[in-house]
């Protein structure tokens, strides 16, 4: 037993010297066989660098989700200002329009170099617009107003763009009615005037 146990101390004292002597004649990060040697120093480095780079790549992902973010926010401002754009200028148009007919067709109507059979087809030509606006304006106001219609900022603001532009052209559309009507009573008063002077003569 005692034999055994000295054996065992020898053999791992020899052990440790042939360790002790390989270590001193090889060089400091030699591979022994193919064996690589553990460096201590390196894999520090190696996991501090992994670390860092991780940190970074959140910070970039954190930095790509802001400003995807505040996109989304401008592309809403944006479509907020479109709206509010085009709704004034909806606006805008919607009362030219009901002016024109207050001032201009009521100064037609009153007109006696306006036919009593004409009464009727330009009161009618004046009142389809201001149907059309009228219509228009109620549509709107349900955009803006109900939940009911589940519409996206870009979906309402392609609407109301819609709506401005044709509020526009029913507003060029009875600039002209009302100079065609302007110029035919002119006409019509000219032509009044020259028939009375030579009845005169």
């Amino acid at each position: 037993m005692k034999i055994t146990k000295k054996k065992t101390v020898r053999n791992s004292t020899l052990i440790l010297i042939l360790s002790l002597t390989l270590a001193l004649y090889l060089p400091g990060r030699a591979t022994a066989q193919g064996m690589p040697v553990y460096d201590n120093t390196n894999f520090i480095s190696m996991t501090k660098s992994l670390v860092e780079s991780a940190k970074q790549t959140s910070e970039l992902l954190k930095t790509v989700q802001f400003l995807k973010e505040q996109k989304d926010n401008i592309v809403k401002v944006n479509n907020a200002i479109k709206q509010l754009k085009a709704l004034q200028e909806l606006t805008r148009n919607n009362e030219t329009l009901f002016r024109s007919v207050q001032t201009d067709l009521r100064h037609i109507l009153n007109s006696p170099y306006i036919k009593a059979g004409e009464v009727e087809r330009v009161s009618r030509s004046f009142e389809q617009i201001m149907d059309t606006a009228i219509d228009d304006l109620d549509f709107v106001n349900q955009i803006l107003s109900s939940d009911l219609l589940k519409m996206t900022d870009a979906e309402r603001t392609a609407i109301l763009m819609e709506k401005k532009r044709r509020s526009q052209e029913m507003v060029a559309e009875l600039e002209v009615k009302t100079r065609r009507y302007r110029e035919i009573i002119s006409f019509r008063k000219m032509q009044d005037i020259i028939n009375n002077r030579e009845t005169e003569y």
